[in-house]
Formats: structure tokens, sequence, C-alpha cells
């Protein structure tokens, strides 16, 4: 293996660019790169610069007619009439819009070229983890489902069993949906529950079509949940159904968005939760994967004190050199922070928390408490179907 880590980027990611006030600001894409550099990770790893996605793959996982609307749409944004869910509030269409969504996907596919032809054990595409847009239409502030390309593009290189975990604080509804049915795809998704969130799905109920019973797995947490109740949530429910899949390759989607501080939701997860995810994403891809692990980037809109801090971590982990958490942020990134947002940065790498959780199977079940109510709900739903105890 000519590389153990890689890191998909190329500087035209940040032209996936709304428009000015868009939650979706390109600059999180920019100072994320820029504190990476900082740390010296991108030392540490191969950079890699993928083509973006062809037609031929787009074509994977969406219908010609969407891909033709999002061509034109990107050549005249003016005529977007909200068809196809471009040209709406949540997705406004912008000039050269297929390409960038092109570029993004790319890096995701390339991620997974890379893992699975072994020219790299980890990959990782923080520009990547578009998980709402669906075969047919844009969704969520996603044009390309880059993670459902992704994980097409395995299957179609003879992959035989693909596991993706979703840890946004939005359902992985996109990728759910492109492998409803689909025997060789688990998709796990842990978001806010769907009542208080779009889009308003991913309920526990919802467990894979005919073909696939027990395909998608759906944990709806409740607005206000923390680390440790988010932590718990995961451990309840995503090792055991890894150990009893077998996947080859272990793709996961890291949205930065259950952040207390993010501005479009209502958990209350802290950077070092997510970083202590990150961490057992890992450990499960070399666990039940082989070590094969394709790490996405997604949501996240606190766009100078989170996102760039979770990600870099999310590199550093796949590079072989994690960053402590009392870390210190580099100065001259905390001076870039400034000249291109006047915002003052962090200082440190953490939020100042240790988490800690309580393991569901060793402290049980309280009936009572609404986060072991929809763990239950969904060990109960999905759990028989991979010949689990709920």
């Amino acid at each position: 293996m000519s590389g153990r880590a890689q890191l998909m980027w190329d500087e035209d990611l940040t032209g996936y660019d709304f428009g000015t006030g868009h939650p979706m600001d390109p600059v999180r894409l920019a100072l994320t790169m820029r504190l990476v550099e900082a740390f010296g990770l991108d030392r540490a790893m191969e950079v890699v610069a993928a083509k973006p996605a062809g037609e031929s793959t787009l074509r994977l996982v969406h219908r010609q007619d969407y891909i033709e609307a999002v061509r034109r749409a990107s050549a005249d944004p003016h005529a977007a009439d909200g068809s196809y869910g471009l040209g709406t509030v949540d997705d406004p269409a912008f000039a050269g819009m297929h390409e960038a969504s092109a570029l993004i996907a790319g890096q995701s596919v390339g991620a997974a070229e890379a893992v699975w032809r072994g020219t790299a054990l980890h990959a990782v595409n923080f520009s990547g983890g578009l998980h709402h847009a669906m075969p047919g239409g844009a969704s969520g502030f996603c044009v390309y489902n880059d993670a459902a390309l992704a994980i097409a593009r395995l299957l179609e290189m003879g992959a035989e069993r693909v596991a993706y975990v979703d840890v946004d604080v939005h359902h992985g509804d996109g990728v759910q949906a492109a492998f409803w049915d689909d025997p060789r795809v688990l998709t796990i998704s842990l978001h806010e529950h769907p009542r208080t969130l779009f889009p308003q799905t991913g309920w526990a109920e919802e467990t894979g079509g005919d073909r696939a019973p027990g395909g998608a797995v759906n944990v709806a947490l409740p607005a206000g949940t923390a680390d440790a109740g988010w932590l718990r949530a995961f451990h309840a429910v995503v090792p055991e159904l890894l150990a009893a899949f077998r996947p080859q390759v272990l793709v996961t989607q890291h949205g930065a968005d259950t952040h207390v501080e993010d501005p479009l939701a209502h958990l209350a997860v802290t950077v070092d939760a997510q970083r202590a995810v990150a961490e057992s994403c890992h450990e499960l891809a070399h666990e039940h994967a082989d070590g094969r692990w394709i790490a996405l980037g997604g949501g996240g809109y606190a766009v100078v004190d989170v996102v760039p801090r979770s990600w870099t971590h999310l590199v550093a982990i796949a590079a072989g050199r994690p960053v402590e958490p009392e870390a210190e942020v580099p100065e001259e990134w905390r001076h870039e922070v400034y000249r291109r947002t006047r915002q003052s940065a962090p200082r440190r790498m953490t939020d100042g928390r240790r988490p800690q959780w309580r393991d569901f199977a060793e402290w049980g079940y309280d009936p009572g408490d609404r986060l072991d109510q929809a763990i239950l709900a969904t060990r109960r739903a999905v759990f028989p179907h991979h010949g689990l105890l709920p």
C-alpha cells in the first residue's frame, strides 16, 4: 500500500457557494484546510485532487433528467424555478453549480476508489457528506449525493457489503433512499428527532425495503441530547450492527451540526464528543472492515468555532496523527480566521469537556428516559433482522 491515508482536496471545492447569507458558507472548507495545514497534517498524508464526477458516475445514483436540470440551472441560474429542488431558498441556483457539485462528488468517489484498490487505507473528503440529495432532486443544501455515489462506486467495483454511518444532526435521507432496497448496503443514521428537525424523516420504524429488511437503521434523538446521551446512543447501536453486518468498507459522515452552538439544530454536543465518535469510527473500521475507512464531512454552520476544529480532528485521526483536545490552535490560523471573517477564533482544540457515557448493555434501560426510549425503539425495529437481541 503506497499510502495509509489520503486527504481529498482542491481549492476549487470552495466554489460550492449558494451566495451571501446562505448557511452553507464555503469559508468553512477553506478554514478547515488552513487549520489542517497549520498542524502539518497535510504532510502526514497524501493530499489528492480527484477529477470531477463524470456523467456516467453521477448516473450511478442520479436520474439523467435531474443531471440535465442541474446543468441548465448552472448555465442560467435565473431560470431555475424550484423544479427538481433547484432555485429554492435551501438550494438556490448559482453559476457553475454543476461543476462545483461534480467536483465534490468526484472527491468522494476518488476516496472510494483509493480505499477499495488499496492505494490508501483511509481517505477523507470533508467537503463531502451532502447526504440529502435525492436521485431526482436537490434538497437541504445538497445537489449531488457524493456519499451515495461513493458507495455506488464501491459496489460497482465489486464490494459486497458496505456500511454507512451518519452522525450529522439531520437524517441521512438521501443515502437511505438510494439503497433502501439493496441488501449490500447498511445505512445507519443518528440524528435529531424528525418531529423537531428537517427533513422530518428517520423514524425508528424506517428499516429498509422488502429486499433489504433491516438495511436502514435510524436513531431519532430527542432535542437537547448532549455528549453523554449522544455517545450512549452511538455505542448502543453502531458497534453491534457492524459486527453482525461485517462490512468490507466503512463510510462515515461527520456533519458538525450536532454541536451545541450550531444555529440550525437543537442538539448539545461538543467538539470533544465529535472527536470521540471520529475515533470510534476509526476503531470500528479496523475491527470490522480491515481498516478500510472513507470519512466525509456534512453539515455544520458554526463555521469558525466548530467546523474547522471538528474536521481537523477527523483528518488527524485518519492520518494517524491525532491532535490532543487541549492543543492550542496555531496562532497563524487565528490570524487567518480574523482576516477572512473578522471573527475571533477559538484558542484550543477542545470545548473543555471530557465526554463520558454509560454503556447501554452494562447499565441497562431506563424506561422513563426519552433517550433510552429512542435507543430501544431502534434496537427493537432492526436488531432481530440481524440476528441480534434488542
